[in-house]
This record gives structure tokens, sequence and C-alpha cells, in this order.
């Protein structure tokens, strides 16, 4: 089915037959299944296996040593993507790890108070419940009646509760929301307060820049919209958090320096939010991904993504029963819709025998939006640049037969 609002053509890029065609797995099968893990760009997992070809033949230590120049290209493909310099970056093993890393960085004490939104991701808002079981207070700021967080209430916030952090998810997992983490970032900057951003669903889609964000950290992981490899994430850390001596809770040889029997100093960069051991080929894997995202270019990759997300959510809007249920005043490359009287898992097996690759939100990552919404689950279709207006016609005309 084609809308008649949308011009397919307008949806394909000049050089998308050589996305399609340095991504093997489009030969096989319509994975519009991107917030969860994209299909890779060869380049990507070539700079894996060649590296684990070498470490097989020469010792992990040796190539390490061997390849220093390249792992350190991580840093700066990194920086680059994001508007930052590459010693503000470390590595990860996910968004998770590296959000985690920065939240226990922040000396958090009974009577502090964290500021953070009804949208944010689940595993954050777990980790915020790990800090109210110690006396922290989280306050969760107003939505505005068209969807996202009311900025203008986290202000208020900032200036009523005094907060120790305010903590921002981009783009939740559950919707294709985006957050206005630019404008509260200047509230955040303003007030002095520490301000922590989860772009884990927003890098490799949308356009990123820390100094206009204003953030303090920002997480992020390879395997969503950057098309890298599982297992690889990182983390920016602002030069007025490194003057500071704050430091993740454990740290190690390389994120330390042991200058006294008694005596540690942290690390000057953001080295200090890693760990010595790392997955090499993996580092590697993320900075070919990193720099094949600039060489297609963020705004191009943004532009074509919230394009074919916005077809797919006037298609759904089609079907009988369908609910769509994205909501805010900007929307992006994640489409949810709700169908009252389908079973989840076997919608989605029923997706993937026929080659199409959707994910399937449900109730325990999105507590308190689903219950908004009235839904227990939802149906997340996430489309990248490398995919096609055919690819979102085939996926409705199978949702048509199921």
């Amino acid at each position: 089915m084609r809308m008649e609002n949308y011009n397919t053509n307008a949806m394909i890029h000049p050089l998308q037959a050589q996305w399609r065609a340095d991504t093997p797995g489009c030969a096989r099968v319509a994975h519009l299944n991107n917030a969860g893990s994209s299909l890779p760009p060869a380049p990507v997992t070539q700079a894996a296996i060649d590296y684990l070809s070498q470490e097989a033949l020469l010792g992990g230590y040796e190539l390490a040593a061997r390849q220093a120049d390249a792992i350190a290209g991580f840093y700066s493909a990194v920086a680059r993507l994001i508007g930052a310099r590459p010693h503000q970056i470390a590595f990860a093993g996910s968004a998770t790890d590296a959000y985690n890393r920065a939240l226990s960085a922040i000396l958090l004490r009974a009577g502090d108070v964290i500021v953070t939104t009804p949208d944010d991701y689940v595993s954050n808002q777990i980790a915020f419940l790990q800090c109210r079981q110690k006396g922290v207070k989280i306050v969760r700021a107003k939505t505005l009646p068209e969807g996202g967080v009311d900025p203008e209430d986290v202000r208020r916030l900032i200036r009523e509760e005094r907060p120790a952090l305010v903590a921002v998810t981009h783009v939740p997992t559950n919707s294709g929301l985006v957050q206005p983490i630019a404008e509260i970032g200047a509230h955040c900057r303003a007030a002095g307060v520490l301000y922590l951003v989860d772009a884990c669903q927003s890098a490799g889609q949308l356009p990123l820049d820390v100094e206009a964000i204003g953030c303090d950290f920002l997480s992020a992981t390879f395997r969503k919209f950057l098309r890298g490899p599982r297992g690889a994430g990182f983390l920016y850390v602002s030069d007025r958090v490194l003057e500071t001596a704050l430091a993740p809770g454990f740290l190690d040889l390389h994120s330390a320096q042991w200058t006294a029997p008694d005596i540690f100093e942290p690390a000057p960069d953001a080295r200090r939010f890693e760990l010595w051991e790392r997955n090499y080929a993996l580092v590697l894997a993320a900075r070919a991904a990193a720099e094949y995202a600039l060489g297609v270019g963020i705004p191009v990759i943004a532009d074509h993504v919230r394009s074919l997300a916005g077809y797919a959510r006037q298609a759904l809007a089609t079907l009988p029963g369908a609910q769509v249920l994205d909501r805010g005043g900007e929307l992006c490359g994640i489409v949810t819709a709700h169908f009252p009287n389908a079973n989840p898992d076997a919608l989605l097996e029923a997706l993937r025998l026929q080659g199409i690759h959707t994910s399937v939100s449900t109730a325990g990552s999105a507590r308190i939006d689903f219950a908004e919404k009235g839904v227990a689950w939802a149906l997340r279709v996430s489309p990248h640049y490398y995919n096609t207006a055919e690819e979102i016609d085939a996926l409705i005309a199978a949702l048509k037969r199921i």
C-alpha cells in the first residue's frame, strides 16, 4: 500500500543501492528492527573478523600494541559523531554499562534529588529506584498534552528541588517521541546542575552535538541505529566533570594510577570511565560503524528515517483496529502500534516467518507510558536509511494477511 501524502520516489537516495549492497542481510530479510539491533554494513563485520584473525596469529597483547593507532581512531570517530573531542570519549560494553558508570560517579546521598521523565528507559528507571532505596528522591517532570516532557516543568523542578542530577532519555525505547534535550540542557547549565542524557536510540539516527545539548554525560550503544556490533557502546564525559574528582564506583590500572601505597589518581580524561580489559575486535568494529555513519551523513540518515517512519505510521493507521501510539511534538524512526485482538508473540513470529523483522515492546519497558495509553504491548517498527518504502508495503500486506 502506498500513501498518497508520501512520494515514495523521494525516499530513494542516489546511494541507497550502494548502502543495501554493503548490507548483505538486505538480500534475505526486510529488517525493520533497527531500534533493537541493526543489520551491520560489511566494513563493520570485516573489521571484527580481521582483528580476530590477526589476534589468533599474533596474540592479544602483541596485536593490541601493533594496532594502537587504529584503536585510538575509535575515540576520534565517536568524537566527530557527537561534536566532542577524543579525550571526552570512553568505550563501554553497552549503553546501560556506560550510563551506570556515569550514574555511579555522581556522589548521591540520602536527601539528594534526581529529576527525570516518565519516558526514561526502563533500565534507567530501575537504577533510579535503586538510588531511592538509599534515600535519594526521584521526581518525574510533567508531560505536555501532546506528549513528551515539559521543559518548563523541568526548569521549575530545578529551581524548587535543587537536584543533584537531571536525567533524560532522548528517544524512549517504546515510542517515536523525541525529547527536547537541548532546551533542558540550557536549564541545567544555567543552574549548574549535572545533566545525563541517554542517546541509546538517537545515536546514528539523529544529529547529536554535545555542546548544543549542554550535557555532562551522554551514553549510547552501537548495535542500534549506529549499525555496529553488539557488546559495544560509549560514554561522553564533559570537561566540567573531568576537571573534578568524579569517577565510577570502582577503577582499575587503566582508569586510575596507583601513585603510592595508599594513594591513587583517576585518569585525567574519559579513560577513568573505562576498564583495561575490552574486546578490541569490537572497538575496531565500532569505529568502522561510526565512520560509516559519518560517511553517509547523519542529516541524510535523519531525513530518510523520518520519511520512512512517517510513511509507516500513516500506513499502519489504515489497518482495521490498529492503534498508532506515537505522541509528541517531534517524532523519529520508531513507530509503535497496538492491535487489540492480536497475540504479540504470535504476531512477531508470523512476521518473522515472512522475512519481516520487527519487535514488540511490553508494559515492562513502559510502565507509565503504556498505562496512560491503555495498552499492554506494542508492535515496534523501526526503519533505517537502507530500508525502502517497498519493505514498509510488505509489512502492511503481511499484517493484513495475519
